[in-house]
């Protein structure tokens, strides 16, 4: 592999539920789900059904052709987010190309001329090409990279800071509703709203990176709901196919006009294997009523962790099954590593928070064994 990668941590052969199974043999309880990824866990019929018969059927056509799982997915997508008969749906293979897709449209946003500048936050992460790069605020990541896509900004995650830095030559705000590489760190609150005020008032379009957010992983179908508002634009990716590789960008009202006909596409994007998977795994977690069981399962497990009486544990963050950790001292990678030896996945984004995000059909059962080998790991470090 690249050097890019990191050594990994276990070779992993096999999935169901919401478990995964090494080489040797050894179970792992995931969750951390492919990070927010695996929606219905591994293995689920429901997917495994709908790749087998799409993948017998018809795999690619290419962006000449229309299919009807990627039409009926556009249109799931227009009802789910409320974009309704306005809406458009761009779809790509990744979060990454979501947000360069999004990038685009911010600079679309430019009828004036003046609107040269996209405003997003610092300590936020929007993928690793170089669009996405440039939107995402870690220096430390570009710096290997310069010159990254001019023309963006980062401020620091207060109103105060947005409110100085608005005014027309605004094209697009561009903002993680929850910062999920950064641990899992909701925005202050009151900052979406304001968001939303301030791009409508000075003619630039809200966008909302719901890569790791969406799909049902807060609670709600996409974090925006939460704050009651409507953004101008999502990009979602992540848990949409269950694992199966796909993006896409939604776009409201007006924002729907702003890209025309060969200003962007995707080779890959929209195929019928990959929009056929996320229709069966949107279709299941409706069903199945597993963004209710999120907004569920996500309280108790903050219950489970808040009732460790652990010094290291400061606090508990996040919405639903997107947890953040908030820890006293620099120990994350230490209890993730201790997490692994009792085979549990989760991760730890940075060197004070742990991220969890168990696939969105957690129950009682994998809650108790949760409690019992996360108490376990912490005892490694007393």
């Amino acid at each position: 592999m690249m050097r890019s990668a990191p050594p990994p941590l276990a070779m992993l052969v096999r999935g169901n539920g919401c478990w995964v199974e090494d080489s040797t043999g050894k179970r792992y309880l995931d969750f951390l789900a492919g990070i927010a990824v695996n929606s219905l866990g591994h293995a689920h019929p429901a997917l495994v059904a709908a790749v087998s018969r799409q993948i017998a059927t018809l795999a690619h056509v290419s962006n000449y052709f229309a299919t009807p799982h990627q039409i009926e997915l556009a249109e799931r997508l227009r009802r789910l987010t409320g974009a309704g008969e306005k809406g458009r749906v761009y779809f790509g293979n990744s979060g990454a190309e979501a947000n360069e897709a999004a990038f685009k449209l911010a600079r679309r946003n430019n009828a004036s001329g003046k609107r040269t500048r996209i405003l997003t936050l610092s300590g936020s992460f929007h993928g690793r090409t170089m669009a996405a790069m440039a939107l995402t605020g870690q220096p430390e990541m570009k710096a290997p990279f310069e010159p990254v896509p001019s023309g963006v900004e980062h401020l620091e995650s207060t109103i105060e800071a947005l409110e100085e830095a608005m005014d027309d030559t605004v094209a697009a705000v561009l903002l993680e509703p929850i910062k999920g590489e950064a641990g899992v760190v909701e925005l202050p609150e009151g900052y979406l709203a304001r968001a939303r005020e301030l791009t409508e008032r000075f003619g630039a379009l809200l966008i909302l990176d719901e890569i790791q957010t969406g799909i049902g992983r807060t609670g709600r179908w996409f974090a925006y709901e939460h704050y009651g508002i409507v953004p101008d634009a999502i990009t979602i990716a992540k848990g949409l196919a269950g694992g199966v590789p796909i993006g896409a960008l939604v776009t409201f009202e007006a924002a729907s006009d702003l890209l025309q006909k060969g200003q962007h596409g995707s080779t890959f994007g929209g195929n019928p294997l990959a929009t056929a998977s996320a229709n069966a795994v949107l279709d299941e977690i409706e069903t199945a009523g597993l963004v209710a069981n999120a907004e569920r399962r996500g309280a108790e497990l903050r219950g489970i962790l808040s009732a460790f009486d652990s010094p290291l544990i400061r606090e508990v963050r996040g919405r639903g099954l997107l947890i953040g950790v908030g820890l006293a001292e620099p120990a994350a990678a230490r209890i993730a590593a201790a997490a692994m030896h009792e085979g549990l996945i989760l991760n730890a984004p940075n060197a004070t928070s742990l991220r969890i995000a168990p696939p969105l059909i957690v129950g009682d059962a994998e809650l108790s064994e949760f409690r019992e080998r996360f108490g376990r790991a912490l005892e490694h470090l007393h």
